[in-house]
């Protein structure tokens, strides 16, 4: 063999890398942090709008404001022409309750865009936006650089898919991310629970919160159901009516800590990032193993990081769960002096509403929740791993 055929051989040898080797050296670049950071931001914006209306449905629900009475007798009607009459059915049973809450999160959605008007399913979207990009963008970036970090501090000779450095990257981004961002989700919780007092929290429930009850066919001039002009204009001239004036608000009646009502809940609510982030990297890597198809592999390796994304969002949700009802009672609004709120501290909170309201109470707003997290879960981190992929094939073209 010339010397010339053996180099053409060299060449074409080389080029002919296989893919999955190619995969791996690009899946091993490291992009820089700030990737992590816009990727983050722009998943969480993409989700937060897509399901802000299953976000105030969930935050009225988890409010003791709106939150039913265990023995309330909930009815629902039937408009069709077979079953014209109204059924009531006693909702006693958590699973019952969670079952009607899975009915009726649509319905509840549908009366509040015919009774509070459609730019009502977003109240609140303009500081979930504004707490969410930063939020998304800093929990990515520290989690990404985080994985760095304790890589080479626990296990400088491996890569960063060690289960440890998946759980210690996933709390210091939650607990980053909360401090940072408490303040945004405080300024939205009380942003999505400012109704018109004669108003019900749900149009079509007699504030119970807990499921949607069709209003009267035809309601009356004056009636609770419905806004009347000076409600309407209540609502218009509200001091919660806009973020800057709820911010001044807060911060005139309760000074600085107004702002970082439900920060330990926050903390406690780590947990949840912290198996979400575990989980998903764990059900990632299996889904890899079980792409046979090497042909289609891109849009495998996507689906399969889309359902990882969902799945993780759902149990970690499942598991930790009630630190979100406790979250959202700590940063509600506190009643008028000389009367003091309930809902002082994070065990105090625990031990009242559990006396109060019962165990169930701890999963108000589930159905609406999970709507709303799995399929934002799904988005952002499709956006987010899109973002990584992009950013892997401008550092290695």
């Amino acid at each position: 063999m010339n010397p010339s055929s053996s180099t053409k051989l060299a060449e074409r040898q080389s080029s002919q890398i296989p893919p999955e080797q190619s995969s791996k050296n690009s899946s091993q670049i490291h992009p820089p942090g700030w990737v992590h950071f816009v990727a983050g931001g722009l998943g969480g914006m993409c989700g937060a709008i897509v399901t802000a209306p299953f976000d105030l449905v969930k935050t009225r629900l988890q409010s003791s404001t709106f939150h039913a009475d265990r023995s309330q007798i909930t009815r629902f009607t039937f408009p069709s022409s077979a079953m014209p009459t109204t059924t009531t059915v006693t909702t006693t049973g958590s699973s019952n309750r969670l079952l009607y809450h899975f009915i009726d999160t649509g319905k509840i959605i549908r009366d509040i865009h015919r009774l509070e008007g459609f730019r009502a399913l977003f109240r609140g979207l303009g500081p979930t936006l504004v707490g969410a990009i930063p939020a998304r963008a800093i929990n990515f970036y520290v989690y990404g650089m985080g994985k760095e970090f304790y890589c080479n501090l626990i296990t400088p000779t491996s890569d960063n898919s060690s289960t440890l450095v998946h759980i210690l990257s996933a709390i210091t981004a939650g607990i980053a991310t909360s401090t940072a961002t408490n303040p945004i989700w405080v300024v939205k919780t009380r942003l999505q629970l400012d109704v018109p007092s004669s108003n019900t929290p749900f149009p079509s429930a007699v504030r119970t919160g807990a499921l949607a009850i069709d209003p009267p066919a035809r309601p009356s001039i004056g009636s609770p159901i419905l806004p009347t002009s000076s409600n309407l204009s209540k609502r218009l001239l509200s001091p919660l009516g806009n973020s800057l004036h709820c911010i001044s608000k807060i911060y005139r009646q309760e000074g600085i800590p107004g702002f970082y009502r439900g920060l330990s809940a926050s903390y406690l609510g780590v947990t949840e990032g912290t198996i979400q982030w575990t989980l998903y990297e764990r059900f990632k890597r299996l889904g890899s193993h079980f792409i046979e198809d090497r042909d289609n592999r891109q849009e495998g390796t996507w689906s399969t990081k889309m359902v990882a994304a969902g799945a993780a969002k759902l149990i970690a949700t499942g598991i930790t769960y009630p630190h979100e009802v406790v979250r959202t009672r700590m940063r509600q609004k506190p009643p008028q002096p000389p009367a003091k709120s309930k809902y002082v501290g994070l065990v105090a909170t625990f031990r009242v509403i559990l006396a109060e309201e019962g165990l169930k109470a701890f999963y108000g707003g589930l159905s609406p929740h999970l709507l709303r997290v799995v399929p934002n879960a799904a988005v952002m981190y499709t956006v987010y791993e899109a973002a990584l992929s992009i950013s892997r094939s401008s550092f290695n073209p």
